[in-house]
C-alpha cells in the first residue's frame, strides 16, 4: 500500500480559497502537500500556506525529493493527499521518481516573460509543454479546470490547437 493521492493540481497560487475549501472537500483529503523546492525554502510562504489549510486538513510544504522519498513509505499510508505544484516540471520529476499519478488538474499558471496564454488562467512555455507532453505519454490525464464548477478541458488538444505540440 502507499499514500492515497486523491488530487494532483498545478496552481501557482497554491492554497487559496478555492483549493482550501472546494477542492479539498471534493477530493476528501486529510493532507495537502505543497511540493516545491522553491516554496520549501521560503519560511514565510511555508508558514502562511500551513495556516491557509481548511479545518481538519493538515498542510505541509516539501521539496520534490522529499515527496519521492515519502511516497512508498508505509508510515504515510493514512494520507488522503492533495498534491499541489506550481509547475508541470516538478510533477514530471515526481512521476519519474516513482510517484503514481492518474490525472493532473491544471488550475492556474500565470503569465510571465516567454509564456503564452492558452486559456484565461493558464500560460505555458516550452519547458511546461515538454513536461506536459511527458506526462501525457505516461497516460496521465491532463485537464484544465480553474474552479471545480468549470467543465473539464483536456490540455493536449488545447496545446495542439495552439500549435505548441
Amino acid at each position: 500500500m502507499s499514500m492515497s493521492i486523491r488530487l494532483v493540481r498545478i496552481d501557482d497560487r497554491l492554497i487559496h480559497g478555492q483549493v482550501a475549501t472546494v477542492w479539498a472537500k471534493l477530493a476528501k483529503v486529510n493532507h495537502i502537500l505543497v511540493v516545491s523546492d522553491e516554496v520549501a525554502k521560503d519560511h514565510l510562504r511555508k508558514t502562511l500556506l500551513k495556516q491557509a489549510a481548511p479545518l481538519g486538513v493538515q498542510a505541509n510544504v516539501i521539496p520534490v525529493s522529499k515527496m519521492i522519498e515519502i511516497y512508498p513509505d508505509s508510515r504515510f499510508d493514512g494520507f488522503k493527499a492533495m498534491l499541489l505544484f506550481t509547475n508541470p516540471t516538478d510533477v514530471e520529476r515526481v512521476v519519474k521518481g516513482g510517484v503514481k499519478i492518474e490525472s493532473v488538474n491544471i488550475g492556474g499558471m500565470s503569465f510571465s516573460e516567454g509564456k503564452r496564454m492558452i486559456t484565461n488562467a493558464v500560460a505555458v512555455n516550452q519547458a511546461d509543454v515538454a513536461a506536459f507532453s511527458y506526462l501525457d505519454e505516461q497516460g496521465i490525464q491532463l485537464e484544465v479546470r480553474k474552479v471545480a464548477a468549470d467543465s473539464r478541458v483536456l490540455l493536449m488538444p488545447l496545446l495542439r490547437k495552439n500549435q505548441m505540440v
